[in-house]
């Protein structure tokens, strides 16, 4: 199972989801949690960011497919509605978030996966999408979900440990702190099973804004460290 905050390649999370993640968005996936994935770095197909020091996220709406002939995804309205009439998934994540916001519906929980570089994500944890709309994009039309972190989550008996902690290091921290300890534990060199960790606990007020105080470590140290201050 993987643990928020850590690192993971696309096949990690295809293994974790248990279906190939081929789109940006999946609405209860096999009936369950939703899925995001979503990228704040340059050049980034979709303009999502982050708020409030990690604690929200406001997610851009998907494209329509591109197809010969067709118009240019990017100068298209994004879709509400399939050509069969059925909802695509901006609709159904919009529907949801609607129904939420009119008190009509819990929050959908939704399982977000960051990407820092290529083929190398961060699992954010589970956010809850509370709210939707429409804004104008560079003349057309784009969805935006806000999704809020979420405290708990329901299902398989999973806890969400230290939630705060790991969401709040920008993506630009992750990066720098990826390429400086080179994509590998600073204390025995693993590849594997990587975590972001607060060399001063962020639980003991030190910084998740700055690279001097996160570093990579593999499961193994990063549970043997927890909030010792070494």
């Amino acid at each position: 199972m993987i643990e928020v905050g850590e690192v993971v390649s696309y096949w990690d999370m295809c293994r974790e989801e248990e279906t190939q993640l081929q789109r940006g968005m999946y609405y209860r996936l096999h009936g369950e949690f939703s899925v995001i994935l979503m990228s704040v770095r340059p050049g980034a197909p979709y303009n999502d960011r982050i708020e409030e020091d990690g604690r929200v996220l406001i997610y851009e709406g998907h494209d329509l497919g591109r197809r010969d002939g067709g118009p240019h995804p990017k100068e298209t309205d994004q879709p509400k509605i399939n050509p069969n009439g059925r909802l695509t998934q901006n609709g159904l994540f919009y529907e949801a978030a609607l129904k939420c916001k009119q008190g009509e519906a819990e929050p959908e929980l939704v399982r977000v996966y960051e990407k820092i570089r290529s083929g190398i994500w961060v699992y954010n944890g589970v956010f809850k999408l509370v709210d939707a709309w429409k804004e104008t994009s560079n003349s057309r039309e784009v969805f935006k979900f806000r999704l809020e972190i979420a405290d708990h989550f329901l299902g398989q008996d999973r806890t969400q440990k230290d939630i705060d902690h790991t969401r709040m290091i920008p993506p630009a921290v992750k990066l720098e702190v990826w390429k400086r300890d080179n994509g590998q534990c600073v204390l025995c060199g693993s590849k594997d099973n990587l975590h972001f960790d607060h060399i001063i606990p962020y639980s003991k007020g030190g910084s998740s804004l700055v690279a001097d105080n996160v570093q990579l470590l593999c499961a193994r140290h990063n549970i043997a460290k927890r909030d010792k201050i070494e």
